[in-house]
């Protein structure tokens, strides 16, 4: 007893600890506000956000809404029942989360972790890629196998191929990638899926797809691949969407995932219960029901973003092809430098250590005061 009560004694003089991985996670970095300025109109272009927010209707429904005292419906069935119709796709295939990433947290917490022999499982990503990859990753108990984008920004498929192990259960790929642009084909998808064992969850993540579609593509060019048109094939393939980026409504936070009953069976159970909130269901039903003028929308930033692409490859910059709605500038060393001139002209963009500089394509005004401060920039990107 005397022992138990010195162990006691000692322990209670102890700050409680976190499990020793959260030593070795990165921390989530979220956009930065922009700086005021005297005499300049503030411009956020650091989270890829929409600057047009929701379809009015949405506005409607944020108004109207008289029901928070009541839980909301944990399937969303509603919503899956639009996107069903919409998509073209079994509404059962759709699990529901908070955003893009809650939905990848529950395949994550589903099919990678630690096994009861205390071997992690291997979780395969392009890297650079989303920042919340690692932190997801680790959480989770899984180890993460990060793979070298190629030069242009995009994923290279034969290294995540060859990285594949006995310990790999989930790959995930981000296409567009976030923050370099570029985006994978469907012939791409398919010759990587072909080489992957069938165990092992291939998450194709299109937070950006809506973009993807708006964009103009080259004559002879093939088109970014379309998750839709992949996984009714293939029963280890999950596809992730998003109504943070096209729709607006990253505030309310709602995401999905698509997939076969071989895999939405166990979502099912992973789910955050009540993830996605009444309000925020009936808000992405509104945007599900008027996508017209969700993409009339989505086809404006998309033609500043090529606005924008031009201007900076008018100024002999490098800028990696970009289907999603921001632009990456490859600035290395020079990129804080950048961040911080950003600020002296009432911008905020999203600089990444010395790698380079994320800019998410805002407001008109924005873009334009964007590529004026890029004028002004002697460390321009070269091509690699």
């Amino acid at each position: 007893m005397t022992d138990v009560n010195a162990y006691l004694e000692t322990e209670s003089k102890l700050n409680p600890s976190p499990r020793p991985v959260f030593d070795r996670l990165p921390k989530y970095a979220a956009g930065k506000p922009p700086v005021a300025v005297e005499g300049l109109e503030q411009f956020k272009l650091s989270s890829n956000e929409n600057p047009w927010g929701p379809v009015p209707e949405v506005a409607d429904i944020l108004s109207q809404f008289d029901t928070v005292h009541r839980y909301p419906d944990p399937l969303s069935t509603r919503l899956r029942g639009v996107l069903g119709e919409q998509l073209g796709v079994d509404p059962e295939d759709i699990v529901t989360g908070g955003g893009s990433l809650g939905a990848l947290i529950q395949i994550l917490s589903t099919f990678a972790g630690a096994q009861d022999d205390g071997k992690k499982d291997e979780v395969i990503y392009a890297w650079r890629s989303f920042e919340a990859y690692p932190i997801c990753v680790g959480l989770a108990g899984a180890e993460s196998i990060q793979v070298p984008n190629k030069a242009d920004g995009s994923h290279d498929l034969e290294a995540m191929l060859a990285a594949i192990t006995e310990h790999t259960r989930v790959i995930l790929l981000c296409t567009p990638n976030n923050p370099t642009g570029p985006a994978l084909t469907e012939t791409q998808v398919r010759d990587f899926l072909e080489k992957v064992p069938s165990h092992v969850v291939v998450v194709i993540d299109e937070a950006y797809f809506e973009f993807c579609s708006a964009s103009e593509i080259p004559e002879g060019e093939e088109p970014p691949v379309n998750g839709l048109d992949i996984y009714p094939d293939y029963t280890n393939v999950v596809v992730l969407r998003t109504f943070s980026k096209a729709q607006g409504l990253a505030g309310l936070r709602v995401g999905y995932s698509i997939s076969h009953p071989e895999i939405t069976q166990y979502l099912r159970v992973a789910a955050t219960p009540f993830a996605v909130t009444s309000l925020a269901e009936e808000a992405a039903i509104a945007s599900v029901k008027h996508h017209d003028v969700v993409m009339d929308r989505v086809r404006h930033l998309v033609s500043e973003r090529e606005r924008v692409k031009k201007a900076l490859e008018d100024l002999g910059w490098w800028i990696p092809e970009t289907r999603a709605n921001f632009v990456w500038l490859a600035l290395g060393e020079h990129s804080p430098e950048f961040a911080r001139r950003a600020e002296e002209v009432a911008l905020s963009v999203r600089a990444f250590g010395t790698e380079g500089v994320r800019v998410s394509i805002g407001e008109d005004e924005a873009n334009t005061r964007f590529i004026s401060l890029c004028q002004n920039f002697e460390h321009g990107p070269k091509k690699p």
